[in-house]
């Protein structure tokens, strides 16, 4: 054996081996003690870089340590493969996005191979691939059957860099969350699906997710925006017109002095149709519209608005009120439309001070010193009613609930659930994703695509223009079509669909990925799901995860699945970063593996990825700090010549050593069962190598059989962390079959004690010095022993102890 540490050979030699014997193949209709270990397909970029392989080195840790543990493990892998970064790139250099795709999935699975990550590549799958996307198509007609997928005209979002239409969830700040574009919004008819009609089990079912971060869980819950109120109308001043306002502060309406409008409201031409003022009016609206919407910070912002020349009447004062448009109102909350109290909602009061509005108290304070001339800001808190009519007197929180029932039962207003959460636009203007399976026709409407013709195959030679519209309209052997219904002339949707519906449903297409008559087979399905541990970043919190959860539950109601949600266990692993950001082509900091591996070995990379820091933080990469991965990996490599090239002395044996043998088990598994601490379990193992090392005698010609032992399990509890050394280093101790198939070590608890322990010993209370005695001695045992210690003989000066104190294991006072 070479006192090198040959990682080239050996990490070939491997890989090549797993990849032939398909280590983690696994037969799908044997489901007993079944493990699914999934990590977030990615979207094949040009490569990847080392931030992105802590989510793939991670899974792949978990997958082979599971295996160790007797589960039949499923981990497969595939392609988000649709999207707008292949499309722009055909644009602007004219490769196809079939062939960037194509060619950078044929990349990235090379460089998996060399991290030395496994899958079931038997099982891989491929968005962009008719034999995937045919089922992205049939989920949508499922959609569209059961009234969840309509189409509508409405003001949406638009990245004038991408020329497509975005979600609200892809929107981040403003700015377009792929090119960091101001977006813009804009009249359009689109295609939506209904997920707010699963608003509340979305919502409720996340109590069902223990094992998710809860972060997480907070993040979907603040999306959905639960909130309960009264909507009521406000019929506008001399007008049939009637504008609708929820609110969950029914106590304040007696305190509401103006009605604000979103400037998207649909009836704001309506509304201002006969106003002097008209022209002035919607130029204001449109300024407004425009320009950022910083829904992060609208809450600090100086507001801006304009008088409509309107008013509207309180349901319940019957006062007239005015009707501003302003920017602090979005038409993502409530209807659009707020009844504004400018004495209890900070917002409203900052309003109000810059356009002199009157401020009306209807909550005074327990000091009863509120006083609207005077204020500085809202009150927000709770208090007692006053000029509120029937009200005054009643604690706030009481008067919430009478007047919500005095509303109703008047007819003014009814008790609402409202959601903060829209409905979840699909439709993108663009052609690299699944076509929509719809066809228009003038004598029968729209038209779903039968299911005997899917896939709506999408054509590969059309013309890339970045006008904004889908080059599909163009591909006239595409557009136009005959009617499935009467025959006759009709066109196809041009459409496709957002990339989020391909990833929504991915993780039932692995369990029967080449089945081609269903997307997946039910029985097989309902065996393996919910995924048993999902891993992915938490930037998918919102997008990706509440997609899946919605898409999940209307299976579940059309009894294609029998589970409501499909991730039983979350884990968001953080970033890893470069020189303070995240690694992007842009910033100039990304990082590759390939030349790392090329000169350090895949398992040093792969060690100190993992041994970084706890894996759900960021953290820092540093390129001269994996060379003390290197250097471990290198102590390990010369540790085995040593017990590879020695005989074993079955006759000697080192106690010490054996129990930090099992601690180390106890240790390391309990971190592999625990949130995933690799990093520490790694720490364990750097410490068990130093152990091992240290009671090997300089030049022994022989070593004892607790240090074989120790290095048996050195080399098994490094098997999922550093895969190709430990396969190696397993074979050449001299087993036959992969050490993944080896049993994970089980400690033993009585080899976990101590065979001696530190007595301290007192004098009159006072510590003056301690002994090492076997924990087998009794007390008698013990006492002798200590009073045959020197400083004791000197502070006793040849007299009998008064009094011998003993606690066990711990101490012996001597009063003198």
């Amino acid at each position: 054996m070479s006192e090198e540490y040959p990682f080239s050979e050996i990490d070939s030699k491997w890989q090549k081996i797993w990849n032939e014997k398909k280590l983690f193949r696994v037969d799908e209709t044997q489901s007993k003690n079944k493990f699914y270990c999934l990590m977030m397909f990615p979207y094949p970029s040009a490569a990847l870089h080392v931030g992105h392989g802590r989510n793939y080195i991670i899974g792949d840790v978990l997958a082979r340590y599971k295996m160790m543990r007797g589960y039949n493990v499923l981990t497969p892998m595939g392609w988000d493969a649709f999207g707008l970064p292949a499309e722009n790139a055909a644009i602007k250099g004219g490769e196809h996005p079939k062939a960037s795709t194509l060619r950078n999935i044929e990349t990235m699975k090379k460089q998996l191979y060399k991290w030395g990550i496994v899958y079931d590549w038997d099982r891989e799958v491929t968005s962009c691939l008719p034999d995937y996307y045919k089922w992205t198509q049939w989920v949508f007609l499922k959609l569209f059957e059961n009234n969840l997928a309509y189409k509508k005209m409405g003001s949406v979002n638009w990245c004038p860099s991408c020329k497509t239409v975005l979600a609200n969830e892809q929107v981040v700040d403003d700015k377009c969350e792929r090119c960091d574009t101001l977006v813009i919004q804009k009249e359009l008819e689109q295609w939506f699906f209904k997920i707010t009609q699963y608003a509340e089990r979305l919502l409720d079912d996340l109590n069902t997710l223990g094992n998710w971060p809860e972060r997480v869980k907070i993040m979907q819950r603040n999306w959905i925006g639960r909130s309960e109120g009264v909507e009521m109308e406000f019929s506008v001043k001399n007008s049939s017109l009637k504008l609708k306002c929820f609110t969950t502060r029914p106590d304040t309406i007696y305190g509401a002095t103006f009605f604000v409008l979103a400037p998207e409201h649909p009836d704001i031409e309506m509304l201002v149709s006969d106003s002097p003022n008209k022209t002035k009016i919607l130029n204001f609206v449109e300024k407004i519209k425009t320009k950022r919407k910083d829904t992060k910070n609208f809450d600090i912002r100086e507001k801006e608005g304009i008088f409509t020349d309107k008013y509207v009447i309180n349901p319940l004062n019957k006062e007239p009120i005015p009707v501003y448009i302003s920017d602090y109102v979005l038409m993502e909350y409530g209807t659009g439309a707020v009844m504004a109290v400018p004495a209890h909602d900070e917002r409203d009061f900052e309003f109000a001070k810059k356009y002199n509005i009157p401020i009306k108290i209807v909550i005074q304070n327990k000091e009863k010193n509120l006083d609207s001339k005077i204020m500085k800001q809202a009150y927000e808190e709770e208090g007692v009613m006053v000029n509120s009519s029937l009200f005054d007197g009643l604690a706030s929180q009481i008067a919430v609930s009478k007047i919500s029932d005095y509303m109703e039962q008047n007819k003014i207003g009814k008790k609402n659930v409202n959601y903060k959460i829209k409905d979840w636009l699909i439709s993108r203007q663009r052609y690299w994703g699944a076509p929509i399976p719809i066809i228009y026709c003038d004598a029968c409407g729209i038209v779903p695509v039968p299911e005997k013709d899917l896939p709506v195959m999408l054509p590969d030679h059309v013309e890339f223009r970045p006008t904004g519209e889908s080059p599909l309209k163009y591909a006239k052997d595409f557009l136009e079509v005959t009617c499935p219904r009467c025959g006759k002339k009709a066109k196809r949707e041009t459409d496709t669909m957002d990339t989020f519906v391909d990833s929504s449903w991915y993780y039932l297409r692995y369990l029967s990925p080449k089945e081609n008559r269903i997307p997946f087979k039910t029985d097989i399905v309902n065996k393996w799901l919910p995924v048993d541990q999902y891993i992915g970043g938490v930037e998918h919190a919102i997008l990706h995860l509440l997609y899946s959860r919605f898409i999940t539950k209307f299976l579940y109601d059309i009894k294609m699945v029998d589970f409501k949600e499909p991730f039983k266990n979350l884990f968001t692993q953080g970033m890893i970063i470069k020189n303070g950001a995240k690694m992007s082509k842009s910033k100039g900091n990304v990082v590759s593996p390939d030349p790392l591996i090329k000169q350090y070995g895949s398992d040093t990379v792969r060690f100190y990825t993992l041994f970084l820091g706890p894996p759900e933080k960021d953290a820092e990469w540093s390129d001269r700090a994996v060379e003390g991965a290197y250097r471990f990996l290198k102590k390990v490599w010369r540790l085995s010549e040593i017990v590879l090239n020695n005989p074993i002395d079955e006759s000697a044996a080192n106690s010490s050593l054996t129990r930090k043998t099992h601690n180390t088990i106890k240790k390391v598994t309990e971190d592999m069962e625990r949130d995933f601490h690799f990093n520490t379990a790694l720490s364990f193992l750097m410490e068990f190598v130093n152990e091992i090392s240290a009671v090997i005698p300089e030049g022994s010609a022989t070593i004892n059989k607790s240090v074989y032992e120790a290095f048996k399990n050195l080399v098994i509890l490094l098997a999922p962390f550093t895969p190709h050394i430990s396969e190696e280093l397993w074979e050449r101790l001299g087993n036959k079959t992969s050490v993944f198939q080896q049993k994970w070590p089980v400690f033993q608890e009585e080899l976990l004690k101590e065979d001696s322990q530190v007595i301290v010993i007192q004098i009159n209370g006072r510590v003056r010095s301690k002994i090492n005695c076997s924990v087998a001695m009794q007390k008698d045992e013990i006492v002798s022993e200590v009073l045959k210690d020197d400083k004791v003989i000197k502070w006793l000066e040849g007299k009998s102890p008064k009094e011998v104190i003993f606690v066990p294991g711990k101490l012996v006072n001597i009063v003198i």
